[in-house]
């Protein structure tokens, strides 16, 4: 379905906690997220620290949006 909407002309970020299941599947936006159970957050941290991390993941997959990519991309 990412490609699909690639090929639409809307970028697409996939955020997984598998980059190598994103790679498979062909995702173009790849942003390695925290763990299967919680991607983007860990409710063990106090919530300022959680979010924190929810903000740091989701102003780098809005960077990735805003970045042109020939091939699959993985956003560190």
């Amino acid at each position: 379905m990412v490609k699909e909407i690639e090929r639409a002309g809307i970028p697409v970020v996939h955020m997984c906690t598998v980059v190598p299941i994103s790679l498979t599947v062909g995702a173009n936006r790849i942003v390695p997220t925290i763990a299967i159970p919680h991607p983007l957050g860990n409710p063990a941290l106090p919530l300022d620290e959680e979010k924190k991390i929810r903000r740091g993941l989701v102003e780098k997959a809005l960077k990735a949006l805003q970045t042109e990519v020939e091939d699959q991309t993985v956003f560190e």
